[in-house]
């Protein structure tokens, strides 16, 4: 796990985005997972500015509301529209979104699992963290091994998701999310945090210990993840001069670089 700590969100979240860049350079057909929220937002807009290629590229989306249709503003549908699809020529067949209207929800996450499968697997995984610590919507207590799913949110997380919907009563209380085995399959992870409501949670995944009470701990497993906060997200981490030395310090062959 390499953490990566810059003075503002923006500037994380630019160099994040020249490693999603050169990814898809070195190989146009790439997948990508997919995560929605405010904190992805400028990395979005930061690729999309660069007017990449990325009509080979297949996309597969975290999790979905339950209940939702595409069509609702509050859908993540509708978010990765918003966000990145439209402003890229992503071919629309090659996104993939949960879907939160399927009638048949065991079989849908099956059918998800295969088609990521189907597609190589993911290369790259982008993900946020919940101020409680879980990963797509893997809540605390979360199987370590889990696969795509339905989930019940948790109080708090319906309480941080209210601001994308008119009041919290609006928010659902089930999603479908990739598992967080799904997500340890991702040959490269990018977890972004930013904001000091996200400290605590970033001091137990980097530092802490493994447990399913901090889903995002379980990052510390994966052979590939890199980990980029801002100065307020990084607070309450004890070994920041050595993750700044650690990255200023890099062989050059390592350092993420390209325009």
């Amino acid at each position: 796990m390499e953490i990566i700590i810059q003075p503002t969100a923006a500037v994380a979240s630019g160099i994040a985005a020249r490693l999603v860049a050169r990814l898809l350079r070195e190989k146009p057909s790439a997948v990508l997972g997919l995560a929605t929220g405010n904190t992805p937002r400028m990395l979005y807009q930061e690729l999309a500015r660069r007017k990449l290629e990325w009509s080979k590229v297949t996309t597969f989306d975290l999790d979905e509301y339950v209940g939702l249709p595409p069509e609702h503003p509050g859908s993540y549908y509708q978010f990765m529209r918003e966000n990145l699809f439209r402003h890229v020529n992503v071919t629309p067949a090659n996104i993939h979104v949960p879907d939160g209207m399927t009638k048949d929800i065991p079989g849908f996450c099956a059918h998800y699992e295969q088609a990521i499968r189907a597609a190589g697997g993911i290369d790259l995984q982008v993900l946020g963290i919940g101020s409680d610590g879980h990963i797509g919507f893997n809540e605390p207590t979360s199987s370590l091994s889990s696969r795509t799913r339905i989930k019940t949110l948790t109080a708090q997380t319906r309480r941080d998701n209210s601001k994308f919907f008119e009041c919290e009563a609006d928010v659902p209380h089930h999603v479908i999310t990739m598992g967080i085995g799904t997500i340890l399959e991702a040959r490269q992870i990018v977890l972004l945090a930013f904001g000091e409501q996200k400290a605590q949670a970033i001091a137990q995944a980097v530092e802490g210990p493994i447990s399913a009470m901090c889903p995002a701990s379980v990052l510390q497993l994966h052979p590939d993840t890199k980990v980029f906060l801002d100065e307020a997200a990084s607070r309450l981490l004890t070994k920041v001069d050595y993750y700044r030395w650690v990255y200023d310090n890099k062989p050059d062959w390592q350092k993420t670089s390209g325009p």
